[in-house]
């Protein structure tokens, strides 16, 4: 790279930490290893002119997983091991409204629905049924039930009229949060590289050698420690269960009386919508072509944003006339199981991703633990 003598001693010399990706696990992980190593140098790397997976795409939920996700959850892991994600997420989201504050983030407890289609019977009738005990099985964690059936109150249509409730969930402005912590950051000495790419990480044993990319020209730098956080674009780096997972999204311009309040779960948590103030914004619907949003290339496809409208006329708006304003997708990080991979890949090389489409939820959590193990 075409670096001065300045620019090279200044930023890429001496590095003690660099962290790979600027969203909300890095910058987590930055701002806690500031607290541990208050005169180390520490470098985030951001491919993208913002944080590029899903911390500034994804919708805000402030969430911990619908009833029939947890159900689902239930037939791939123990109940202890449920119960430990449950935890993790809720613990995750007070860390996160701890580190800003709610104000800064516009968080808000409205709470949330599960809402089921009229041909989902099937697990319509089964969530209900066990409602009961998946509030006996997390009330430890909340000392209450969560989870209660109440009538449709929003004028949906091609529904079950009776909504699984959730007072506990809320929703924060994405945005808002995102712009807080690169300001902790910087206000915390955290220095953030934007518009360049990490291509090749070597663990030496005594340091590690990065190659970094920017305008298509590569330098070499070295750090003594490095911390992956790239989640859904972790398969570069990483030979480990975590794959992409885009997540399309659309949002509709302002709707005169909006009487949509909180955020909604679909199809398992497939789908979901939430209102930001007049407006409504929906996303989801990668089970209807897994192949292809099983993908690091940010995009849209027809297939997903005709069922997104289609939803919205005849199950969300039926009765009131909406125009799409924006649409933009995001990549999360998945694998076979919803335990977050945080661990330590060499001497020096140390990761957290596959946070399952959680990340506001568990993203400060999980940046935490990746700051105290590479410490």
């Amino acid at each position: 790279m075409n670096l001065s003598y300045w620019e090279r001693e200044t930023w890429f010399q001496n590095i003690d930490y660099v962290i790979i990706g600027s969203g909300i696990v890095g910058l987590n992980c930055a701002l806690q290893l500031r607290n541990a190593h208050p005169n180390s140098k520490i470098l985030v790397f951001e491919k993208g002119m913002l944080p590029s997976g899903a911390s500034t795409k994804n919708a805000g939920f402030a969430c911990f997983g619908s009833a029939s996700e947890i159900l689902s959850d239930l037939e791939t892991h123990s109940e202890e091991e449920v119960v430990a994600l449950v935890k993790e997420r809720l613990t995750g989201l007070q860390l996160l409204r701890d580190t800003l504050g709610d104000s800064l983030i516009d968080y808000q407890e409205n709470g949330s629905y599960e809402v089921f289609l009229e041909q989902d019977i099937v697990l319509f009738e089964k969530s209900v049924a066990k409602i009961d005990s998946i509030n006996r099985l997390l009330h430890p964690i909340f000392e209450a039930d969560i989870f209660e059936i109440v009538d449709d109150p929003f004028g949906f249509e091609g529904i079950h009229q009776k909504l699984i409730y959730n007072r506990f969930e809320g929703q924060i402005d994405t945005g808002k949060m995102m712009q807080a912590l690169l300001k902790k950051a910087a206000s915390n000495n955290i220095q953030i590289i934007n518009n360049t790419q990490v291509i090749a990480i070597e663990d030496a044993g005594a340091t590690v050698f990065l190659t970094i990319e920017n305008n298509n020209e590569t330098y070499e730098i070295k750090a003594q420690n490095v911390c992956i956080a790239t989640n859904g674009f972790a398969q570069q780096f990483l030979n480990e269960n975590v794959q992409p997972a885009r997540a399309q999204v659309l949002i509709t311009k302002p709707i005169k009386n909006l009487a949509i309040k909180g955020t909604f779960h679909l199809d398992q948590g497939y789908y979901y919508y939430r209102n930001i103030g007049d407006r409504i914004l929906f996303g989801g619907g990668r089970n209807l072509d897994f192949k292809t949003e099983n993908t690091r290339e940010m995009g849209l496809t027809a297939i997903v944003q005709q069922k997104l409208e289609a939803l919205l006329n005849t199950v969300i708006l039926p009765n009131t006339p909406f125009e799409v304003e924006a649409r933009w997708s995001g990549i999360m990080g998945v694998g076979n199981q919803k335990k977050p991979i945080v661990k330590k890949v060499s001497k020096n090389i140390f990761c957290g991703v596959r946070l399952g489409g959680m990340g506001v939820a568990i993203g400060s959590s999980i940046g935490k633990q990746l700051a105290l193990l590479a410490q």
